[in-house]
């Protein structure tokens, strides 16, 4: 087997090697497999097949993509990939110099990044894995063929690794968010009395696609119902809509919160919508590079704790960025299952946050704000910032 199959020319690696390689040598790891959607995507420079976006299965087996990087060595990186991806290089050529597209199912891939790992000599290095992105027959083949190998939870790492964004990243985090508040904007507006969650939602997914993104989710509420799943309930005259939606801008995820309220709101609308901003306010007062990540969490939380809805409002914020959950982890256990390992540590510029307060109202129903901010040096920059308050419904 060749390690570079032959076609076009390759380019540079998409991402900082130099960064990659101190962080697999902190993790103890020689050579990197990675076969997650999003962490090939990254180490790729943007790239996800389109025939396996929605679906990984096909026939017995499914899709696995294998990158693989040996530490110090990008000259030694391979791509395996699916037999028709060989027309995707072909048009737009792969950076690394080994690409394999020669596989169908789990079993195909694994042998072929096994091969290749042996023949740039690396069969018994420590090995970086995702285990909750590799399929229980892969890893019984890497363990059974790379003999002497030590396999190593990668995950960490390359959550460390993805955590500083790169400036094309950013704009396409910052293209997402904008997307996804004009497409609620206009869902708002064009909603009047009658019209049902279903058919808000499906409007919503129209406006996100039509501008490019792809749709992923929409958590709605009306009036003062807190349950945000689909259903034929209709808005009614003076009741609110909360409108909480993810899509995905080239494989970016922008995921934000905005409200609407049939008629005008009330003064009582006005002050818990008020409330919500205080305690959003108050978080993104310290977000800046430099600053412990834990502060912007006490900050809400003591804000939230002071306020007069603290019953039944919670505050929140975590990492955005090819996940809707990634570094910083800045809470433990609330609501997502992880440990906030980065409280302690300092932000740094070009991480991505979305802080979100959310009120359970006993009689005006939920009522949440969830924004979007780039950590810089001297601050934060918000991204999709339009709509953040009483949007009116049926104007359009």
């Amino acid at each position: 087997m060749n390690i570079a199959a032959p076609g076009p020319a390759v380019s540079a690696a998409p991402f900082d090697t130099g960064r990659l390689d101190r962080l697999m040598e902190e993790a103890g790891i020689d050579v990197l497999l990675a076969t997650s959607k999003h962490n090939t995507q990254y180490l790729l420079g943007g790239y996800r097949f389109i025939f396996f976006s929605a679906m990984d299965a096909i026939g017995h087996s499914r899709y696995l993509p294998v990158v693989v990087y040996e530490k110090g060595r990008p000259d030694h990186a391979a791509f395996v990939a699916n037999k028709m991806e060989s027309g995707e290089h072909h048009n737009h050529p792969f950076w690394t110099p080994a690409f394999h597209p020669e596989t169908w199912g789990s079993l195909d891939a694994a042998n072929r990044a096994i091969e290749h790992v042996k023949k740039i000599g690396r069969a018994g290095a420590r090995i970086g894995i995702e285990p909750a992105f590799l399929p229980s027959d892969a890893y019984r083949l890497l363990a059974e063929r790379l003999d002497g190998a030590r396999l190593v939870d990668a995950t960490p790492m390359m959550e460390r690794m993805r955590a500083l964004k790169a400036p094309h990243e950013l704009e396409q985090l910052r293209t997402a968010s904008e997307l996804i508040t004009q497409s609620m904007m206009a869902t708002i507006a064009t909603a009047r009395e009658g019209t049902t969650k279903a058919e808000i939602i499906e409007r919503l997914r129209r406006e996100e696609t039509n501008r490019g993104l792809q749709f992923e989710y929409c958590l709605l509420t009306l009036g003062s119902s807190h349950n945000r799943a689909s259903s034929d309930q209709a808005w009614r005259k003076g009741e609110v809509m909360s409108i909480d939606s993810g899509g995905n801008f080239r494989g970016y995820i922008g995921d934000l919160c905005r409200m609407g309220v049939l008629g005008e709101p009330d003064a009582e609308l006005e002050d818990l919508l008020g409330e919500i901003e205080a305690v959003q306010q108050a978080a993104f007062s310290k977000v800046r590079a430099g600053a412990r990540g834990g502060e912007l969490i006490a900050a809400g939380e003591k804000v939230l704790k002071a306020s007069k809805v603290a019953a039944f409002t919670d505050f929140f914020a975590h990492g955005m960025g090819l996940i809707t959950h990634e570094a910083p982890f800045l809470m433990t256990n609330h609501p997502v299952a992880y440990e906030g390992v980065d409280a302690e540590r300092p932000l740094e510029a070009n991480m991505v946050i979305s802080v979100e307060t959310t009120m359970l109202h006993p009689t005006r129903g939920f009522i949440k704000l969830e924004d979007t901010l780039a950590v810089t040096a001297g601050g934060y920059e918000m991204f999709g910032e339009i709509g953040r308050g009483w949007n009116r419904g049926g104007v359009a």
